[in-house]
């Protein structure tokens, strides 16, 4: 059953996530190739991470990222699963705790980033998403100091900071704070923009509200 404590416009977007998943799913038994289908579904995925906590989040940007993967494997030149997959790594590494691993996920995303803006060099997407993916390291670094002065922020059972608080917040504390809750929504807004552009394409109705507002 569905969590209802979410506010109206949160519950609407999982609804539509959760939907967009499970046709993807049912798409891919007739068509395992299909790597539009298998970008919704990674797009879709990575999208209902974002509403989740904890162990499951980081469960569904795994899955986000074999599908992804999926994808590239079968069109290394597909530039928005390459994007896309580029924000799921780097969502990966920001719920990790230890850094030499968070790194290794946000040189991949880099990777990602840079193959994709190959493709098109002038996508400001693609341009504003490498540069943005080579702060991560130290911004990961700034976030893990602050979450390891707050435990109460962490999901004790997966190791993994708890999505409301790291991306959310209750308050911008401090004026050095905004750049942190800029890029994470940010990497949020991105990976709801690329959702939004590849399921525009099939057919899952949107949401008659806006979803992809920045975070405040």
């Amino acid at each position: 059953m569905e969590d209802m404590s979410l506010p109206a416009e949160e519950y609407q977007r999982l609804l539509f996530f959760e939907s967009a998943r499970d046709k993807a799913a049912e798409t891919y038994q007739h068509a395992p190739e299909d790597s539009d289908n298998l970008t919704r579904w990674g797009g879709a995925l990575l999208e209902l991470s974002q509403i989740q906590q904890g162990k499951h989040s980081l469960d569904l940007v795994k899955d986000a990222v074999s599908k992804l993967e999926e994808a590239r494997n079968i069109n290394p030149l597909k530039s928005d699963a390459l994007w896309c997959l580029g924000n799921a790594y780097t969502t990966h590494g920001f719920l990790i705790h230890e850094g030499s691993l968070a790194k290794d996920y946000f040189q991949k995303a880099s990777g990602c980033f840079l193959q994709a803006l190959e493709l098109e060099p002038n996508n400001e997407l693609f341009q504003k998403a490498l540069e943005m993916s080579a702060k991560a390291p130290a911004l990961h670094e700034e976030l893990q100091s602050q979450l390891t002065a707050q435990p109460d922020h962490f999901d004790a059972a997966a190791g993994v900071p708890e999505r409301g608080h790291t991306l959310k917040g209750k308050k911008k504390r401090r004026k050095n704070d905004d750049f942190k809750y800029d890029l994470l929504g940010w990497v949020v807004l991105a990976v709801g923009v690329i959702a939004w552009i590849s399921f525009s394409k099939a057919p899952p109705e949107a949401p008659e509200t806006n979803i992809y507002e920045q975070l405040e």
